[in-house]
């Protein structure tokens, strides 16, 4: 008898200190509509983030997502493709439904003096001016509309973690791998446009 109170004690006890959030995943359009969800576990707080893609001066995606987030994933990210960059802010909070707010814009960024192959058409000897806090090399294959495509240039040290690695390699649908030191991601590949590479891109940020 002791046994089943002491059980039941906890299976309440968890479920007391689990976090509400509200949850809204947007399509491609940018918008969606706020559910509200109850995290797993004790583990999740609830997080905004916005990821943001460009090409040149021009956005190419703004999307803004509210989930349950490990805070692991509460992190700010850069992704430098040359062509296409990506960057992911978040903003995570720890009482029910506090995910109201969108995740901050992303902060303007200069050059840092790190230089990285990228990809231009078939070749992929072009320099990428990595910024801000993009520290690592990045190679990534990606499915972008059904073919496996090959990507270099600069990421955060963030995206190479290596508690992440096996996440994001579900997530774009193929590989990556990280380096540190100028020009140190070298080869050569073959690469697609801009809108087949977007959608992996995304999925390689939202890590969902």
């Amino acid at each position: 008898m002791h046994l089943l109170t002491l059980i039941f004690g906890i299976v309440l006890l968890h479920k007391a200190y689990t976090l509400k959030c509200n949850e809204c995943t947007p399509g491609l359009s940018g918008t969606c509509t706020s559910t509200v969800k109850e995290c797993p576990s004790q583990n999740y707080q609830c997080g905004t983030m916005r990821v943001i893609s460009y090409s040149g001066n021009s956005i190419l995606a703004d999307l803004n997502e509210k989930r349950c987030a490990l805070p692991e994933e509460c992190i700010t990210v850069s992704l430098n493709f040359g062509l296409v960059k990506t960057k992911i802010t978040s903003k995570c909070c720890t009482s029910d439904l506090c995910n109201t707010q969108p995740a901050p814009e992303p902060i303007k960024t200069i050059p840092n003096g790190k230089k990285c192959f990228g990809c231009n058409g078939q070749s992929c000897t072009s320099t990428v001016n990595c910024e801000g806090d993009e520290d690592h090399c990045i190679s990534a294959t990606v499915n972008a509309g059904g073919v496996m495509t090959r990507l270099k240039g600069c990421a955060s040290k963030e995206v190479c973690s290596s508690s992440d690695s096996e996440l994001i390699s579900s997530a774009i649908g193929g590989e990556f791998s990280c380096c540190q030191g100028n020009y140190c991601n070298s080869g050569t590949s073959t690469t697609a446009g801009l809108l087949l590479l977007l959608a992996p891109l995304i999925n390689f940020i939202m890590f969902s």
